[in-house]
Formats: structure tokens, sequence, C-alpha cells
């Protein structure tokens, strides 16, 4: 087995820099995932896994084994090499260097014809992208779209804050208009979440095939998005203000959408 002890590794720099740079990430197709948990879901997922690292200071080899492939590297590393890796204040020992897919529009796959899907335009905040990602799983949603992103979903932090959903999920991201025109293509309805010209959500019927659309929190939908709605929806409020944080707007409509299909 293979060892690694100095930070100063060349492997090692390059791990740092997949950690910390998307333009490495797409450049290379390679990223890391922190954590048993999220690295179990990747390999549920069919990611493939390149190589796992991993630091006898906080795990055993045997619990190790059970999520080594047959062509996954194993490598060994010292507790400073481990930390300059590892995401989060509190870890679990084990790291992987995976292979990225390509989440594009034409991978979407649906097995029934009135799919559920959740589309968010133009999230910024990993935070709220994780979240997204937790609602979506939480709903079994057909598919989970961004438009517009202005991130990659191999970012750390959306893989820590989605707590490894993004693998999960059947997920895609393209611009709006590559999206609408895959929506009118399958002839799937457009809910926009959107204050203007709005019916009050759960007036509206979303049995049939079914795209839940919701902006940010700060400018809403685009007008691209509003002129080629089916409806917009409206989730009345009672306080002061009229928005609430996008992954609870997007859990209300989804689960509401479950409830008319009774959570089939």
């Amino acid at each position: 087995m293979k060892e690694i002890t100095s930070t100063q590794n060349s492997y090692i720099k390059q791990l740092v820099q997949l950690k910390d740079k998307s333009r490495e990430r797409k450049k290379s197709g390679l990223f890391l995932i922190e954590g048993q948990r999220e690295i179990s879901l990747a390999i549920k997922g069919k990611y493939d896994i390149e190589t796992l690292l991993f630091c006898n200071d906080f795990i055993e080899t045997n619990q190790i084994e059970v999520l080594q492939t047959a062509s996954t590297q194993l490598i060994q590393v010292t507790k400073d090499v481990y930390q300059k890796l590892a995401y989060r204040d509190t870890t679990e020992g084990v790291l992987a260097v995976a292979k990225t897919k390509t989440l594009g529009l034409n991978e979407l796959e649906f097995n029934k014809p009135n799919p559920l899907i959740l589309i968010a335009e133009a999230p910024e905040k990993p935070g709220n992208i994780g979240a997204l990602l937790r609602t979506a799983d939480a709903a079994n949603v057909d598919a989970f779209i961004i438009a517009n992103p202005k991130t990659d979903l191999y970012n750390p932090n959306i893989i820590r804050s989605s707590v490894g959903c993004v693998f999960t999920n059947q997920v895609a991201s393209g611009s709006t208009a590559e999206i609408i025109s895959f929506l009118k293509s399958k002839d799937i309805p457009i809910f926009c979440a959107a204050l203007q010209a709005s019916k009050p959500y759960h007036t509206q019927d979303f049995t049939t095939a079914t795209a839940l659309v919701v902006g940010t929190e700060a400018t809403g939908l685009s007008n691209e998005w509003l002129n080629q709605s089916t409806q917009n929806i409206i989730i009345p409020m009672q306080g002061e203000i009229d928005s609430m944080n996008v992954s609870v707007a997007a859990g209300i409509l989804v689960f509401e959408a479950k409830r008319q299909r009774q959570f089939a």
C-alpha cells in the first residue's frame, strides 16, 4: 500500500487544487469527497472512485475496505496530510478522489409519464444548493435541475451541505433557454414561483408532468422563465415580508405535488 507523509507531495498539492478551485475540477474531471456516508452514496450513485486516502489516526483499515472497489487505489496518509485535504472541522478520516459526470439534460431519464422536476435558477450559495438537493431527495423528485449555475455541483461545500444527496438525486444543469427547450420537447408544464400574475400554489394540478421553478430570494426568476411559464404560482404569506428561503419554498411546493400524488 502506498503511503504519503509530506504535505508538499505533488499529488497532495494537486488534490488541494481540486478542493479549492472549480477550474481544476473541470479541467481534470476529478473532485474530492470527504466522509464515509458521502463516499458510500457516491458509490450508490455509480460514481467512479479513483482513489481512497485515509488516516489511521481517525479510521480503521477495515472500515476503508467496504468503500474499496477493484479499481480503487488505496493510499495511507499522515494526520498532517489528511488535515491539509479535509474540508470539515470534524472528520471521519477518509477522502475519495472521484470522476465527475457530465450532468447534461440529455442524461436525464424518466421512467413514468408524469415526472416531478424541481428547477432552481442561478442559486449562488452552496448551502442553499445543498438544502435544495436534500429537499429533492426527501421528496424523491424525478430530477433536480440548476439553470445558469453559478458554481459547479462538485464544490465541497455543496457536497457537505447536501450530505451526499448530490450523488443520489438525478441532477442536471444547463442554461435557462436549454432547460425550457428540454421541458417543451417533453410537453412538461412549467410552474414558476413568482409574485406577478400568480395563483395560489395549492389550487394547481401537479398530478401530471410538472416542473416547479424557483429563483433566488434577492431577484426571483428571470423574465425568460416568466414568459414561458404555464402558470405562475405563489405561496400566500401572512407576515410582513413577501419571500422566504428558496429551499423552504421549494419544499412547500414539491410536497404539495407529492400530497396530490398521494406520495406515489
